[in-house]
């Protein structure tokens, strides 16, 4: 299955998972806590733009902020991602 190479465009999806829409700020500052350094914010919302444009996040703005959120093809990607890391790594089995 052909997705996501870039490391940080698959943590934006994951951290969007289970939302039904995080504001742009939140979405960065748990990003940076993740990698527990400051994100350039071209880079940031340069990732977030290219997500936007292969369909897998979508934004919307509410009241100040823009808000993104996984389509459903960005859900189905992550769900994906997530069952290929349970076979690699197997909850904890050791190969």
């Amino acid at each position: 299955m052909k997705w996501l190479q870039s490391g940080r465009r698959r943590d934006l999806c994951v951290l969007l998972y289970g939302d039904d829409g995080v504001p742009t700020q939140k979405l960065k500052t748990a990003l940076e806590r993740r990698y527990d350094e400051r994100i350039d914010p071209k880079q940031f919302y340069g990732a977030l733009e290219a997500l936007e444009r292969l369909g897998h996040v979508r934004s919307r703005t509410e009241g100040l902020s823009d808000v993104y959120e996984l389509t459903d093809a960005g859900r189905e990607h992550v769900e994906a991602y997530a069952a290929w890391l349970d076979e690699e790594v197997g909850c904890g089995e050791r190969r």
